[in-house]
């Protein structure tokens, strides 16, 4: 199924192993309470998942990108596979079958701010057997980016199957317990803040900095702290104390795939032999515009609108 390229120069910038859904997504003037039932606007179907949107994104921004996830053979696996191929992505690794597409719900209020329950499908049927299958994906890849909406086991595996030249970037979304092979191997962890309190738990902290010394010292080689409108918090342990890389400015308009945008840019970045500061600093501007318009996929900018920002 997959090809290899033994030539010196790596075939992808980015090889994100993840998630892929649909999102359906309604906007609400605000979000139900406990057994409350609120009207909201028009069903809207966007594609989407943590994995699907890293790749989009990445590729969008002009990365050479390929997706190792799994979809349902159905109307939402198809659009995801449509998807990509439009943004560029090399859909291969792309698996069909076993279960149903995974769906997101999602209501967004007119802050932009979300609240997100994902329904895993196919996602969940991603194996730690499909990850050794895909060895030459890995191989070709600069860096490898996954996050948590797929098996930890798989997570687990994937963490193995980086080769020693190749970088890997991991959003622990939703948050769940690590294995220390799993966090020792990541370069960076990134993390929002309230991932970041749910693995540090009690004794956190009250600054991200704080945030970022004690999970540095979890054992992953860097860390950075998504901050919202206030940038991010990137602490490299070959490069000395946490650093604030500030954000423009903007008028959010959804949130949804903001921080898979802010993602694929840094890997992407990293791969290129960027600082983490720097590359950080390109990632918040990418996550700054993808907030100004609906949507998760269809809200991703490409380098030209992120240069204009």
């Amino acid at each position: 199924m997959y090809e290899n390229d033994d030539s010196a120069s790596p075939r992808y910038d980015l090889l994100v192993v993840g998630s892929a859904n649909a999102d359906l997504v309604v906007g609400v003037e605000r979000r139900p309470g406990p057994g409350e039932t609120v009207l909201g606007s028009d069903l809207v179907v966007h594609p989407g998942g943590k994995g699907a949107n890293q790749a989009v994104a990445a590729a969008r921004l002009g990365a050479r990108t390929a997706l190792l996830a799994r979809v349902g053979d159905d109307a939402h696996g198809r659009l995801l596979r449509a998807s990509q191929q439009e943004a560029g992505v090399d859909t291969g690794g792309v698996l069909v079958g076993g279960a149903p597409t995974g769906v997101a719900l999602i209501t967004v209020d007119p802050s932009g701010d979300n609240s997100i329950v994902v329904s895993p499908g196919a996602n969940a049927r991603l194996t730690p057997e499909d990850i050794r299958a895909a060895g030459p994906l890995f191989a070709s890849a600069r860096v490898v980016s996954v996050q948590l909406e797929i098996p930890l086991d798989t997570v687990a595996e994937t963490a193995r199957a980086v080769g020693p030249g190749t970088r890997l970037v991991l959003n622990p979304s939703p948050p769940a317990p690590l294995p220390h092979e799993v966090l020792a191997a990541c370069d960076p962890l990134v993390v929002n803040e309230h991932e970041a309190r749910c693995i540090l738990g009690e004794g956190a902290g009250s600054t991200p900095e704080a945030w970022a010394l004690k999970l540095v010292a979890l054992g992953p080689r860097s860390v950075v702290i998504t901050l919202g409108a206030d940038g991010a918090l990137v602490c490299d342990t070959r490069a000395g104390d946490p650093v604030r890389v500030p954000s423009p400015r903007v008028d959010a308009v959804d949130t949804t795939g903001a921080g898979d945008a802010f993602t694929a840019a840094l890997a992407w970045r990293l791969g290129l032999g960027e600082a983490l500061a720097q590359a950080a600093a390109f990632a918040v501007r990418v996550g700054a515009a993808a907030v100004t318009k609906e949507g998760a996929q269809a809200s991703f900018p490409t380098a030209e609108e992120v240069a204009a920002l």
